[in-house]
């Protein structure tokens, strides 16, 4: 259709001598009409001295009656020749054409791209749709598993981790022991031929304790009584050992009493 009408338009490209002097004698009367109505705005322009304010209402006012008068004219033809009127028709009708088809690109362009989007939207939902199946499997395998153990059972298998791991501890607590019983011994009151040996042996305590019994109740201080860690020394803790706990950074000392160590806090 489009095609038709712009071969038509070039058709009749050239109007005849006729329709160009009646456009001719139709623009004259329009610039005619023009200019009267300029000179009569021109005139009627208030002076400048005037309310600024009462100046622009007055304007709107006049306006507005200007408009209402416009809306109540009735439209008149651009011309009474038949040719000029076929130019104007084939004109207008060229030009909404190309809007139309500009119309068109755009709503093409719009819905490729909802094409596109909708592809993406659909894959998006089956992934979501193939995750939620999995996870339903998932809950119910949990729940039939679930049900499977009754509450007896979850005890006894609690249970059995505990003892499991205070087996774990008493293995940890014996090659403890005897790593510090061979490595660490405990001083013996041997006897010796040195005076300065025969002195030293008959100052050491027979009821000293060995390294083992006294990290065991660091921990166990710590264990029992989290608020109060420390451990008050006596003459069953001999000071070497103390020594090489403060200096190693396994205990520490009270800050306002020497006399009291607890374990280390490791984190």
């Amino acid at each position: 259709m489009h095609a038709e009408v712009k071969l038509g338009g070039q058709a009749t490209a050239e109007l005849s001598e006729e329709a160009q002097g009646e456009l001719m004698d139709r623009c004259e009367e329009q610039f005619a009409q023009l200019e009267k109505l300029q000179n009569e705005i021109i005139l009627c322009e208030p002076d400048s001295c005037e309310n600024p304010q009462q100046q622009a209402v007055n304007r709107l006012i006049a306006t507005e009656a200007e408009l209402k008068q416009w809306l109540a004219v009735e439209p008149e033809l651009l011309a009474s020749n038949s040719e000029v009127l076929l130019k104007a028709g084939k004109e207008e009708m060229l030009k909404l054409c190309s809007e139309f088809e500009m119309v068109v690109s755009c709503h093409e362009a719009k819905r490729d791209k909802l094409r596109e989007t909708k592809e993406l939207e659909q894959k998006w939902l089956e992934e979501k749709k193939q995750v939620l199946i999995a996870a339903n499997d998932h809950v119910e395998r949990l729940q039939r598993e679930k049900g499977t153990f009754s509450e007896r059972s979850i005890l006894q298998d609690t249970k059995d981790k505990i003892q499991k791991m205070k087996v774990y501890q008493e293995r940890l607590m014996e090659s403890l022991g005897d790593i510090l019983e061979k490595h660490v011994p405990l001083p013996q009151n041997e006897s010796s031929t040195s005076r300065k040996n025969k002195n030293i042996a008959q100052k050491l305590d027979e009821d000293l304790i060995s390294l083992n019994e006294i990290l065991e109740l660091l921990m166990n201080q710590v264990l029992n009584t989290p608020h109060n860690p420390y451990v008050t020394l006596d003459n069953t803790f001999w000071p070497p050992y103390v020594e090489m706990l403060l200096r190693y950074g396994i205990a520490v000392r009270h800050q306002e009493n020497n006399f009291k160590i607890r374990l280390e806090t490791f984190c």
